[in-house]
């Protein structure tokens, strides 16, 4: 009787319960360090370097694209603080179009507050904003003149004319930044660079500021800088 209960109960058991009972504690050791001394699969490896690269590649390839397909565009930037190319290799501009006071002058900014969830007349921190620029008639000898911002927007323009263009920045704590702000500057050029700089603070009140920035602009509203005229002398970046 013993023995018929056995071979019932054996025929009962599914096929992944009999081998379970049947497979001991040792050759579940053995198995597991099989399976740690395997060898990963060679795309395992490749993987994470290539994704890796395609990080590190993604900025240059988005500038080079800029630089190719984008338009020309001259902007007006004042220094942040003048000192700072004696105080380190970079140099920090602001330009009016960076400034709410400015782009609140312009059409379409009553339309962006309200499209905005940011507390009292402030758009809130992230707000992607479209400055439409336009191209100012200039001799095409000595500083070229600064595009005029002639509207503002949240969202890209689908048509705009040969002579405008749509610059993307994004608002952060009272300000906009359009990847502008922050340049390298080369040892060689950091004392003639701090030199005029320091002469473009004698201007009186209300003239226009001699710097100007050279960058292009691609149909997505990305810009990446080209070079810089302080007073009448031009540096590349």
């Amino acid at each position: 009787m013993k023995s018929s209960a056995s071979e019932s109960k054996d025929k009962s058991l599914s096929p992944e319960a009999e081998f379970s009972e049947k497979l001991t504690f040792r050759d579940y050791l053995i198995a597991s360090e099989q399976k740690a001394n395997k060898p990963l699969p060679t795309w395992r490896l490749i993987a994470p370097l290539l994704v890796q690269a395609g990080l590190i590649m993604a900025v240059p390839v988005q500038a080079l694209y800029t630089d190719v397909a984008g338009k020309t565009v001259i902007l007006q930037a004042v220094p942040v603080n003048p000192n700072n190319v004696q105080q380190g290799n970079s140099l920090e501009l602001d330009y009016n179009i960076s400034r709410t006071a400015t782009l609140r002058r312009l059409p379409g900014w009553e339309t962006l507050l309200s499209k905005g969830r940011g507390s009292g007349r402030r758009l809130p921190n992230g707000t992607n904003v479209y400055v439409i620029l336009q191209e100012q008639f200039s001799s095409g000898r000595g500083v070229p003149r600064a595009w005029r911002p002639i509207r503002v927007t949240s969202s890209r323009p689908t048509s705009l004319r040969a002579n405008q263009v749509a610059l993307k920045g994004v608002y952060e704590d009272g300000f906009v930044n359009y990847g502008l702000e922050k340049y390298y500057i080369p040892e060689n050029q950091r004392q003639q660079i701090n030199n005029d700089i320091r002469q473009t603070r004698r201007i009186r009140r209300g003239q226009q500021s001699p710097i100007v920035v050279k960058a292009k602009v691609d149909p997505q509203g990305n810009a990446v800088p080209i070079s810089m005229w302080v007073r009448d002398r031009n540096y590349r970046f």
